[in-house]
């Protein structure tokens, strides 16, 4: 199966880039709550020089309790256009774990039909590393317009994931610690089961990530055989919220297996509602 084009641009292509007046970056940076971390506190006390802030549980389905589900197109097109992204602009998304939820803030922008999206190779850590250019404070693009149209065969629902689930169609990848998917471990969100979807794959985000990169193709083969996935067939992601899940398809794709869905409500949907949950050795 031949790759995709990679999505990641170097730091050396942004810092020689920025300023270009098609150009917009995005800083993505989010983290799970017992971190204590503050994306944009973090933002406004340091970022790539231009970037605006994407806050990922401010750009959501306001009307949903689960955590920063996708939200409808003219909300994630006003919200977006509001911060100065528009049609037909080249968007680079980083974060500050280097890869971590800027994934998901990529893979959203695409299923909303924006035309170039990349990721920058590193994130802000390498950024920082190479000793280049910060700023502080808000950003100050003006508004755009950005035409949002959902692809909605990206997104997998509860019902789609029972479906696949139930008769095969597709298998479940699950981006969540090995801990965490057999059940041994807390669920970092308060009062949610730990475990896993019967007949869900196992594949820790972390296995495909080193040192805040992309894992190289061969180290993504050798993780996904571990966990027993079949290639041949079609793939859900998954995880606890649908943020590392967009981490799987990145690594999917970088050796030529596009997934089919990200299942968006992920762990946190499926243990709330009530569904069949499975542990290690039950």
């Amino acid at each position: 199966m031949p790759a995709a084009p990679s999505p990641f641009v170097s730091t050396e292509w942004l810092a020689a880039n920025l300023g270009a007046p098609d150009l917009v970056v995005v800083d993505a940076s989010w983290h799970l709550a017992p971190t204590g971390r503050d994306g944009r506190a973090e933002f406004l006390e340091r970022h790539i020089p231009g970037a605006v802030f994407f806050d990922l549980d401010g750009i959501s389905d306001h009307s949903s309790s689960l955590p920063h589900m996708l939200p409808d197109p003219n909300t994630f097109a006003r919200e977006v256009s509001a911060l100065g992204i528009g049609d037909g602009l080249r968007i680079v998304v980083y974060d500050a774990l280097g890869l971590f939820s800027a994934p998901r803030v990529w893979w959203t922008f695409k299923a909303f039909g924006a035309s170039e999206v990349m990721l920058l190779d590193g994130g802000l850590p390498k950024w920082l590393a190479e000793e280049r250019e910060t700023e502080s404070g808000p950003a100050t693009r003006a508004p755009s317009h950005f035409t949002a149209r959902l692809d909605r065969t990206v997104v997998a629902d509860t019902a789609q994931v029972e479906r696949a689930l139930g008769t095969g169609s597709a298998q479940l990848l699950d981006a969540r610690s090995k801990e965490r998917f057999a059940g041994t471990a807390p669920e970092p969100r308060t009062g949610l089961p730990s475990g896993h979807m019967p007949g869900a794959l196992n594949l820790p985000h972390s296995a495909v990530v080193a040192d805040g990169r992309l894992a190289d193709a061969d180290t993504i083969r050798t993780a996904v055989d571990g966990a027993g996935l079949d290639l041949a067939r079609p793939v859900i992601t998954t995880c606890g919220s649908g943020v590392s899940a967009a981490i799987l398809w990145l690594a999917l794709e970088r050796i030529g297996k596009r997934p089919l869905a990200l299942y968006d409500g992920s762990w946190s949907e499926w243990a709330s509602s009530g569904k069949p949950v499975e542990t290690d050795g039950a």
